[in-house]
């Protein structure tokens, strides 16, 4: 019997398919958190980054950062509630080069019951949350469809998997976030751009545990909820996305990677 002809390894253990050497690289809510981590973590990995959000301060600190190792940041203040604002962050994007990565961060909770919330709640979550990877994605496929491909990495949640009471509105459109990233998957996989989610537990940001938070209080009770006894870091989740954007998760489209020290695992 004639053994099959599998394909055989071609990387010969070249670890360069872990970064992102000469890779232009978007990435939205870069002011703080998740969003500043990945952008200095992509920097070190060789990438330039375009870096968007609303606070305009915060995303100029971001870029010292990356330009503190040596690449280019473009900074563009966006509105990603707003769809005409995310297009134009994709136009200057594109203007300074091909986009091969894009990662939708931007994003906000909201702690209220489904009671309290009124309309103006609802329609601001749902336009920055889902709407704004929404359009983020579309920019994003637009752009690099004639280039051959990308990968793009949009950031859900725990809470679409996990019942909280207070966070039906922020769930609801992380669990959107996680439907849109598979659906992507099947209609750009043939462009050659890969979607994928990265979903956080919780993490420890200034959107988490904002400004008046006792936050050993805050990280004892989280902590607690993993098997690994800790709460999660904005690098964490920002090594998770450098997977993701680099080569070496060529073979990885659709998933939804939950980093969230165990707490679920659905």
């Amino acid at each position: 019997m004639i053994a099959p002809d599998f394909p055989q390894a071609t990387s010969g253990g070249d670890l360069s398919v872990f970064g992102l050497a000469g890779a232009r690289v978007v990435v939205t809510g870069a002011g703080s958190g998740i969003g500043r981590a990945a952008a200095v973590l992509f920097a070190q990995a060789g990438a330039d980054l375009v870096l968007a959000d609303i606070n305009v301060d915060a995303v100029e600190a971001s870029g010292d950062l990356v330009r503190a190792h040596g690449r280019e940041a473009l900074i563009v203040p966006t509105d990603c509630a707003c769809p005409a604002a995310i297009d134009a962050l994709a136009e200057q994007a594109a203007a300074a080069g091909p986009i091969r990565g894009w990662c939708n961060v931007a994003g906000a909770v909201a702690k209220q019951t489904v009671v309290d919330t009124d309309p103006a709640d609802y329609a601001r979550m749902l336009d920055l949350n889902l709407g704004g990877t929404f359009w983020g994605c579309r920019a994003a496929a637009r752009r690099m469809i004639p280039h051959g491909g990308g990968a793009i990495v949009n950031i859900s949640s725990n809470a679409a998997d996990e019942p909280i009471g207070g966070l039906a509105l922020y769930s609801m459109t992380k669990a959107g976030v996680n439907m849109l990233t598979r659906t992507l998957a099947h209609e750009l996989g043939p462009s050659g751009i890969r979607v994928n989610a990265v979903a956080p537990g919780f993490t420890l940001t200034g959107m988490t545990a904002p400004v008046g938070t006792d936050l050993d209080a805050v990280v004892a009770r989280n902590a607690a909820r993993s098997p690994l006894g800790r709460v999660g870091s904005p690098d964490d989740i920002a090594f998770a996305m450098l997977y993701l954007l680099s080569d070496a998760s060529r073979f990885v489209t659709g998933q939804i990677w939950r980093v969230n020290g165990g707490v679920t695992m659905p």
